[in-house]
């Protein structure tokens, strides 16, 4: 059992620390606007990647600020009806994987969609124009602006619904049964999405970031994957004589605040010794989702690999009680 964070007990209560913005509906009401603006632009390009059973492409489309955004669709060739769609999302600082990796979907009747985030390992444009890695900072781009709009992890969610929508709009998926699934940043883009795409069938986020940033910052765990709130404030407010007003601002993109909105089944699973995204962060979003939902915990296990979740997805997407 976890010794540096609460009892499991207290984290199914734990109802988070982080601030929400009194105008957090509104901010989110005005960014999905900006969505709908944005231009119907979707290319897909045939892959190199061959198979007998899998049709594979190159999806580009353009997100909010113009940026390029990039993912990989694998199809059933030989589908006789539509079929579900699963949304893959990748960790931080990662890409949308090899193709390979997502044959198994396939081969069960999926359509998969994974998308590269802006600026990390993959295709996908920053908000700057450039393809290719400006990872640092990320948590905390934006912070500096006056307007909570210019947040980049604003833009990333917005991205993920995004790519819902235009997999909702093949005219060979089933809009009904799309799902969505990741780890880490993959998580809770998971969750972002299916906040934001509350037609969302089921949701599998594995140990979610970007949750209560406030609580990681009070276990002393704003490293790693948090370090920009740590480096934030030893660069621009190293006396925090802005800190309420900086967690405040982050809590636009907090994900705890939108897990209200998330209408679809949920599995996550949780390590209780993970140090990364620390169990609390976590249950503060679990604890928010009103659909219905299951906890999978893992005491002894961090921020690695668990043992077992990737089967319990597989059958909780296609349909087999668990």
């Amino acid at each position: 059992m976890s010794v540096f964070d609460l009892p499991l007990s207290e984290l199914r209560r734990y109802k988070g620390t982080n601030p929400c913005p009194d105008d957090f509906d509104d901010y989110w009401s005005e960014a999905l606007n900006e969505l709908s603006e944005t231009d119907d632009d979707v290319l897909l390009v045939p892959a190199d990647f061959k198979v007998s059973f899998a049709e594979c492409s190159d999806l580009y489309f353009t997100g909010v600020r113009k940026a390029r955004i990039h993912a990989k669709i694998l199809r059933p060739i030989k589908a006789e009806r539509k079929t579900p769609a699963v949304l893959l999302f990748h960790g931080l600082s990662a890409n949308c994987g090899d193709w390979q990796s997502k044959l198994g979907w396939v081969a069960a009747g999926f359509t998969v969609v994974a998308m590269d985030v802006r600026g990390q390992g993959g295709s996908s444009d920053d908000i700057g124009g450039v393809p290719g890695n400006t990872l640092h900072g990320h948590i905390t781009r934006g912070l500096q602006s006056n307007d909570p709009h210019d947040l980049l992890y604003r833009h990333i969610f917005l991205d993920t619904a995004q790519l819902a929508r235009i997999a909702m709009n093949f005219d060979w998926v089933d809009r009904d049964l799309v799902c969505a699934t990741g780890g880490s940043q993959g998580g809770g883009l998971t969750l972002a999405c299916g906040a934001l795409v509350p037609q969302i069938k089921r949701i599998a986020p594995l140990y979610p970031y970007l949750s209560d940033y406030r609580r990681v910052w009070d276990l002393d765990l704003a490293l790693d994957a948090y370090e920009d709130i740590k480096e934030h404030f030893r660069r621009f407010d190293p006396m925090h004589q802005h800190e309420e007003q900086v967690f405040t601002k982050l809590g636009y993109i907090d994900i705890q605040n939108l897990a209200p909105r998330i209408e679809a089944e949920t599995l996550m699973a949780i390590g209780l010794m993970d140090k990364i995204c620390p169990p609390s962060s976590q249950y503060a979003t679990f604890n928010k989702i009103r659909s219905a939902k299951r906890d999978i915990v893992f005491p002894d296990y961090a921020h690695e690999q668990l043992p077992c979740f990737d089967d319990m997805i597989f059958q909780f997407f296609c349909g087999a009680d668990l």
